[in-house]
């Protein structure tokens, strides 16, 4: 049977890469990357250097596959994505059929963690689930963009004794600070932090964790929100793309 194996390789250091990684790349026959377009091009960019730095075999063939724009006209988000894996699922399948012998194996390397705000698994098992193609799968767990956030700002995640809840911008309004007293924030497109209005908070934020272009900014959020929304957009107006996160913090260890 066909295997696949999904392999985080970290937020764009290809040092983030772990021994389980490496080994299980240069264990497989093919290596699979994705093309999300020319304004993305260094994500792609830094999956053939991983390769280049850690393939052993030089002739493991690097097979590339256009990845389907989501389109979110006249579709609610949940349609959008929706719609959007079901055309990736369909992408998949016809690039595990074309490019792996039916004993062969293969490796897709999944930025940050595939267990984490990533949808590989879920779009893997549901080419499983069209019975059109037969793989099995394991997953290699990676750095996650949490860990690479929290160790360039040398802070720890959590408050002593105290929940943490990792949430979307379209839902932190609901949570923080009413309920939570640190939230961490991924695919949040509309810097929803911008509207929270809470003179105690404290923001914690970065974009292109773990690259050469990695941006940090910190402080009282009341102060920083308006130089973080600044920031990104010329950011992203200079790179054609970004990848951010941030948590958010009130209160103190030992506050209770």
């Amino acid at each position: 049977m066909r295997h696949l194996y999904l392999i985080g390789i970290g937020t764009g250091n290809p040092e983030h890469m772990t021994v389980q990684g490496i080994n299980a790349l240069n264990a497989v026959d093919v290596v699979f990357i994705p093309d999300k377009g020319e304004a993305k091009t260094g994500l792609a960019d830094v999956r053939r250097e991983i390769c280049a730095r850690y393939l052993t075999r030089q002739d493991t063939p690097l097979i590339a596959y256009d990845v389907p724009v989501r389109q979110t006209a006249d579709r609610s988000y949940t349609q959008g994505v929706d719609a959007w894996h079901a055309d990736i699922a369909a992408v998949y399948e016809q690039m595990l059929t074309d490019n792996m012998a039916e004993d062969g194996s293969a490796a897709l390397l999944v930025w940050g963690d595939p267990g984490l705000y990533d949808s590989t698994i879920r779009i893997l098992q549901r080419v499983l689930a069209r019975g059109n193609v037969a793989v099995d799968y394991s997953v290699i767990p990676g750095i996650t963009s949490i860990q690479a956030l929290t160790a360039s700002h040398r802070i720890p995640l959590n408050l002593v004794g105290k929940p943490v809840e990792i949430t979307t911008g379209r839902r932190l309004a609901a949570s923080f600070p009413a309920l939570v007293g640190t939230a961490v924030v991924m695919l949040d497109g509309e810097q929803a932090f911008a509207k929270i209005e809470d003179p105690d908070a404290f923001i914690y934020w970065g974009a292109y964790l773990g690259t050469d272009d990695e941006i940090l900014l910190s402080g009282r959020l009341a102060d920083v929100a308006p130089t973080i929304a600044a920031t990104r957009a010329a950011a992203r107006a200079r790179h054609g793309w970004i990848m951010d996160i941030y948590l958010l913090r009130k209160g103190q260890d030992f506050d209770d």
